[in-house]
C-alpha cells in the first residue's frame, strides 16, 4: 500500500491511498483523483514520508494492528451523524440554487444565514475562486 500526501490546485491537502505508483499515476491520468473537499481533480504530490509495512512481533499484519475495533468505528459513524444532523437542522436546503444563493449572501444580496444545497465541483471551485467558502457534506439519504 502506497499512501501519499496531495493538494489540489486550490491548495486543499489530503492523503491518497493507492496500491502502487503506477496505481496512482493511472488514476490520475484517468481523472480519478478528486479533492474531498472541494471535487476538483487537478492534484500533485506533495512531499511525504515513506510509510513502510513491516512485520509485527505477534504475527500480525499492519493492517489487523492499525484497524479500529468495531465500536470505535461505530462511534465515529455516530458522531458523524449527530454532526450532519445538526447541519441540517441550522441550515436552509436551497438545492440546486446553492451557487446562485450562496454568491448573492456573499455579495449581500440576500440575509446572512447558513445554507445547503447542490453543487457541482465546478462550481465548488468557481465559489473558491470568490472567496466564497464552501464544504462538502456527505450525508446519507434517511438524514435528509
Amino acid at each position: 500500500m502506497l499512501v501519499l500526501n496531495l493538494a489540489c490546485a486550490l491548495d486543499h491537502r489530503f492523503e491518497g491511498w493507492f496500491g502502487s505508483a503506477d496505481d496512482f499515476e493511472s488514476q490520475l491520468a484517468r481523472g480519478l483523483v478528486a479533492c474531498p473537499s472541494c471535487g476538483l481533480t487537478s492534484i500533485e504530490r506533495r512531499p511525504s514520508a515513506p510509510r513502510l509495512n513491516v512485520a509485527h512481533p505477534r504475527g500480525e499484519s499492519a493492517e489487523s494492528a492499525n484497524a479500529l475495533p468495531i465500536e470505535m468505528k461505530q462511534q465515529m459513524q455516530q458522531a458523524l451523524r449527530e454532526i450532519a444532523r445538526e447541519v441540517i437542522a441550522r441550515t436552509e436546503d436551497v438545492g440546486e440554487r446553492f451557487p446562485d444563493e450562496a454568491r448573492r449572501i456573499h455579495y449581500g444580496e440576500a440575509e446572512q444565514r447558513g445554507i445547503r444545497g447542490k453543487a457541482t465541483p465546478a462550481d465548488a471551485a468557481a465559489l473558491a475562486d470568490e472567496g466564497i467558502a464552501v464544504m462538502a457534506l456527505p450525508v446519507e439519504p434517511t438524514l435528509q
